[in-house]
């Protein structure tokens, strides 16, 4: 194991992290669960690519901005002219790397499930990169500082949010890697409890990469780093749903489920945190996400239908062709947004081509199976009639010319004028979806989806061929088109974080209880006039639910007079119980145990002069990247 991992080092990926999670390995001190930090697969050496081409992006973006600097300063002619030389040869460079990384995040195969059955390939999305981060000393500092407590009796505990820092980075492509990304969350939820008050910074920079750009950016804000991880979780969550075998009833039940998690995951982050730095997680990019993951969803419910759907009847056909026709709807949402002015420039041109390709195809099978209905099914006897006009009078869009709709049913003849039409127009749809599919360089190379667009084809020509007659003198009309319908509409599942139960890593700190603390609330109640002893029994009539307490620590040492609430809650297990806003969410704990967890208060400002402090369960506003 030792030595496969030594090996890939060279085999890209961020050489420092790679060194120092080889150093835990070494020591037998590395999370594994979940982690899959040197296996070889198609999936991880497609990351280790992303990793070395954002590092070169981040290395070329330097000399750019150290260059622009030096052409604003100098006055030189001869300088400002090798300067601007050089700024040519880096955008030069840049533009390379930006489209190197396109086709990497183009490369859809990998991710897509092994199967020999033929299933349209899904948008999966690559997991951001990051930088090694060392807590150690400031960590240590503020423990010293704010606790007084000495920080080199937690180191141990420092190392080991370190090393699930290093493992959750590559994350295995199954529950155990939502997992480990999960518990990373949940301890960050403590962290910043503990550790980032609003009023004081530790100098701790979080470096994250664009997803899709490869555009380095940092932060001090530890929202930055919470929000980043909540984006892998819902990228992990595409990986695993391109992956599944939809050609089973449990694959693609497998398959709506993750990507319903993911558009849930990228809808949280859009409602709960803001003012990201890059363009991944700007709301922008973000309601493109869950737009595609939601088309996604569709698409599987649609296959899901055929999978069911054993009969061959006509009302079966009709449903067929009306969640192929709301497949269509939803991805020509997804390709009007991906062609916006804010995200055209920025979503690769294999997601907008391929995006594009499903909407005309999937309108290409809903007049498909529209005209299966009218010219391969039997005429409705009179018992079923009824039934049939039902349905039929809800399918078009518009209801289509010739006779009434009781002796078009009737009249085999007049179906197959009607469907003869709706083939026609599937067969130009199909035709349309194939043109476009051969703009796109990167798709052209993916044999599955030109074989699925391919036999669509075929099978319509077929179909029309055989229902066309030598006697038709008449010109095929133009067939309506088809209302959108569906019996399973997608769920936006947010995350749960309770699902991964978590201890406090820091459960040994006081709570943040100092002396001269002054305790102001216990579970809500009002106790800022009640005595000593009152408050003492309010304390210990509590029982294993747990008991949060509201607390006030004065400032004085640079004479403010201001006081900064705080909420602190006891506990043994630490686990988080309770899925809620980002910034309302509480952890519940039990009383008896001496470990505690500080929790400062979140601030909105109002206006340039004045703040006030909302205690941090209430704040119902988004999480700032400042």
């Amino acid at each position: 194991m030792l030595a496969t991992a030594e090996e890939s080092l060279a085999g890209g990926g961020d050489a420092d992290g790679n060194l120092v999670l080889l150093q835990a390995l070494k020591s037998g001190s590395a999370r594994k669960q979940g982690c899959d930090p040197f296996v070889q697969t198609q999936r991880s050496k497609l990351q280790h690519r992303r990793a070395r081409i954002n590092q070169q992006i981040n290395k070329e973006m330097r000399m750019r901005a150290g260059a622009e600097n030096l052409f604003r300063a100098t006055s030189n002619h001869k300088v400002k002219e090798t300067v601007a030389l050089e700024l040519s040869y880096v955008n030069s460079n840049l533009q390379l790397l930006k489209e190197e990384l396109e086709e990497l995040n183009s490369c859809m195969d990998v991710y897509q499930n092994d199967s020999e059955s033929i299933s349209v390939p899904m948008i999966p999305l690559g997991l951001k990169e990051t930088k090694e981060l060392d807590l150690l000393a400031p960590l240590k500092d503020l423990i010293s500082e704010h606790y007084g407590e000495d920080g080199i009796l937690f180191e141990k505990e420092i190392k080991e949010f370190m090393e699930l820092r290093q493992a959750m980075r590559t994350p295995s492509r199954n529950e155990a890697g939502l997992e480990l990304l999960m518990e990373y969350y949940n301890q960050l939820y403590f962290l910043d409890n503990r550790f980032f008050p609003p009023s004081k910074n530790l100098g701790v920079f979080f470096h994250w990469y664009d997803s899709l750009t490869g555009v380095p950016s940092h932060q001090r804000a530890l929202a930055f780093e919470k929000g980043s991880v909540l984006f892998n979780i819902g990228a992990l969550h595409t990986q695993i749903g391109a992956r599944q075998d939809r050609a089973s009833l449990p694959g693609v039940n497998r398959a709506i489920d993750a990507f319903q998690k993911a558009a849930g995951a990228f809808n949280y982050l859009k409602e709960n945190f803001s003012n990201a730095p890059s363009l991944d997680m700007s709301a922008s990019s973000l309601n493109m996400l869950v737009r595609l993951m939601i088309a996604q969803v569709q698409e599987c419910v649609f296959e899901k239908v055929t999978l069911l759907q054993a009969q061959s009847d006509f009302l079966t056909q009709l449903q067929l062709a009306q969640e192929a026709a709301r497949v269509e709807d939803v991805y020509s949402l997804v390709h009007q947004t991906m062609t916006q002015a804010h995200v055209k420039d920025y979503v690769p041109f294999s997601w907008t081509t391929m995006v594009h390709v499903k909407s005309e195809h999937f309108k290409a099978l809903s007049h498909y199976f529209a005209a299966i209905a009218l010219c391969d099914c039997p005429v409705a006897s009179d018992a079923e009639l009824p039934e049939h006009e039902k349905a039929f009078i809800q399918f078009h869009v518009t209801m289509p010319d010739g006779p009434s709709l009781r002796i078009l049913l009737q009249d085999p003849e007049e179906r197959r004028k009607l469907g003869k039409a709706h083939l026609k127009k599937a067969i130009m749809k199909h035709e349309e979806a194939m043109r476009i599919h051969s703009l796109c360089k990167i798709l052209r190379k993916m044999d599955i989806l030109q074989e699925v667009l391919s036999f669509a084809h075929k099978r319509s020509l077929s179909k029309y061929s055989e229902i066309d007659h030598e006697e038709d003198f008449f010109e095929t009309g133009d067939a309506p088109d088809i209302h959108p319908k569906t019996h399973q509409k997608p769920e936006i599942k947010s995350p749960n974080f309770s699902q991964v139960k978590v201890t406090d890593l820091f459960h040994r700190l006081e709570a943040g209880l100092k002396e001269g603390d002054y305790i102001i609330s216990v579970n809500g109640k009002d106790c800022r006039w009640s005595k000593h002893a009152e408050v003492v029994q309010l304390l210990k009539s509590t029982g294993a639910e747990g008991v949060e307490i509201g607390v006030i620590t004065l400032q004085g040492s640079e004479g403010q007079k201001a006081a900064d609430k705080k909420a602190a809650v006891m506990s043994s297990g630490g686990g988080l119980l309770k899925n809620n806003k980002e910034n309302s969410r509480k952890s519940l704990m039990n009383s008896k145990s001496a470990s505690t967890l500080l929790v400062w208060n979140k601030k909105s400002k109002r206006s340039k002069n004045s703040t006030y402090s909302v205690p941090f369960t209430a704040v119902g506003d988004n999480e700032a990247m400042y």
